[in-house]
Formats: C-alpha cells, structure tokens, sequence
C-alpha cells in the first residue's frame, strides 16, 4: 500500500498542474463528488466536496478505532458493502462505454478482461483489461486500412 502511494502521489504531483486530477487513489471520490448524481447543477456541486472533507477528518481522527472495527467484521460483509458502494460508478462507467456503438467491442473486452481478475507477470487485471482494450482499438485501426 505504501509504495502504490508514493507512485500515485508522485504521479498526482507530476500530473495536477496538466489538469489531471484522477491520477490518485482518491479519483472515486472525485468522482462521486464532481458526478451528475451529487447536484444537477455543476456549480451547486461543491457542498459534497466540503462534506466528504469533514467526514475524511473524522476517519483520520478514529481512524485507529475504525480499523480495529473493520477488522472484527467477516471479510463478506466488507466485500459486500464494498461492491454496493461501486455499484453507482460502475453503472455510470459502463453506460458511457456503452453509449456509442463504434467503440462497444474495445469497452466490452476491457470490462471483460479487468473482472476477469487475470494476473501475469505480477500485474494485475486492471493493467491487463487496458491492455486489451487498446489491443482491440490497435486492430481494428489496422483492419480498416485493409478493408474499408
């Protein structure tokens, strides 16, 4: 956990000043804080921001209290609550991809591949699940310079 937060951190400090907030562990909640879901309005947005940032110095001041918590509970009930929580990104997610249908085969494969939860050479399915999705855009530029 310590170095994939150097890494993002480090990328987030790169990257912040090009725009790209989304390169930190943090990008869900950025997400759920900047989406449609929150306020109709972009501009009356804001308030989560200010509600998730109280609630994050909560967590840090009981943070000790929380995991000792987290830790009694059964490993199910944290997958489940866990996979609710995504539920509304994943839905939002998946309907973006789904929206055109000239790049549908790419999105489907690397949604496909990424819950596949394939590993090789130590890296997991998110990596792998991009991969093949720009493998699959790759090919279908290539074969299209074939046939038109």
């Amino acid at each position: 956990m310590r170095s994939s937060l150097l890494v993002t951190g480090i990328a987030s400090l790169i990257t912040a000043p090009l725009g790209a907030h989304t390169s930190n562990l943090a990008a869900i909640t950025a997400a759920i804080c900047t989406g449609p879901d929150t306020h109709p309005d972009p501009a009356k947005r804001w308030p989560a921001s200010v509600f998730y940032g109280a609630f994050y110095l909560l967590l840090a001041i009981f943070g000790a209290a929380l995991v000792a918590i987290m830790l009694a509970m059964p490993k199910a009930f944290i997958t489940t609550v866990a996979g609710l929580a995504l539920l509304g990104p994943l839905t939002s997610a998946l309907a973006a991809a789904m929206k055109e249908p000239e790049p549908l085969m790419p999105a489907v494969v690397t949604f496909v591949v990424t819950a596949s939860g394939l590993s090789l050479f130590g890296i997991g399915s998110a990596f792998w699940g991009l991969a093949a999705g720009l493998a699959i855009i790759g090919l279908g530029k290539a074969a299209s310079r074939f046939w038109p």
